[in-house]
């Protein structure tokens, strides 16, 4: 009788700290989300990828976006939601899930990486309400780039918020239309330990968890400038010399007056 007490105590004494896991997990495996959609892969749309994130206010990694919760209408998958200040540097995460039963994935496609490059101070705003649903908003303009990257700079003009998705190794199509972002207010309390509004993590950045730094670090990292090559000045050549043996000019002295 004793055993089974005992197990039940330690089975309840572990879920906490199981929960308290999952948020950074979530970070871990978006940092590796992040690292094989900028880093691996074809090379021009790496570059297309990097050239938004250059000029992006904000993104939302959603790591593992799984196929099964669309069709039962629950939680596809989690994501965290990180705003880029004046000066460069990333704010740690705002945690939401994404859920809809609705959502589009291409045939045979059972997961996949999703990051939302959200390119507008209008765009961060509408996904930092407590629910933002795609395509509800006519005035935010939402674009979802999939196979055939290459080029997507141009075809994202004027989007408030550009969608990439990648499926084993390659960009996969995806649609975003009714699909639903909640923010996970107990995600962010245990994370940061206080209660804490998505806009006090990523706007005025008012907590810190060192456990995002390597997300932040490779954001910051993959959105940098590429630096121009440094320009190398030619060397400064003197003068050639006389060769030896060679006649030289020299100035005439002045001619003196006749003496008087």
């Amino acid at each position: 009788m004793r055993a089974p007490i005992l197990l039940a105590l330690l089975l309840l004494a572990a879920a906490p700290a199981r929960a308290e896991g999952e948020p950074q997990t979530l970070i871990d495996r978006g940092t590796l989300a992040v690292q094989e959609m900028l880093e691996t892969g074809d090379a021009a749309a790496i570059e297309d990828t990097r050239a938004m994130l250059r000029r992006a206010r904000a993104v939302m990694v959603c790591p593992q976006v799984f196929r099964a919760g669309f069709f039962l209408g629950g939680e596809a998958g989690g994501c965290a939601l990180l705003a880029r200040e004046a000066a460069g540097s990333w704010s740690s995460p705002a945690f939401y899930g994404l859920t809809s039963g609705s959502f589009g994935l291409q045939f045979g496609i059972q997961d996949m990486q999703v990051l939302m490059l959200i390119l507008t101070d209008r765009g961060l705003s509408a996904v930092m309400d407590s629910q933002f649903k795609f395509g509800a908003d006519l005035s935010i303009a939402v674009a979802t780039i999939g196979a055939g990257i290459e080029g997507s700079t141009t075809a994202a003009a004027g989007a408030d918020i550009v969608a990439l998705a990648r499926s084993r190794g390659l960009f996969a199509g995806v649609a975003l239309e009714g699909s639903l972002l909640t923010s996970r207010s107990a995600w962010n309390r245990e994370y940061y330990g206080q209660e804490v509004s998505p806009r006090q993590i990523v706007v005025t950045m008012q907590v810190h968890n060192p456990g995002a730094d390597p997300l932040r670090g490779a954001l910051l990292r993959y959105g940098a400038t590429p630096e121009a090559p440094a320009v190398t000045p030619l060397p400064v050549q003197a003068a050639p010399g006389p060769a030896p043996g060679s006649m030289q000019s020299a100035p005439l002295p002045p001619i003196a007056g006749p003496r008087r």
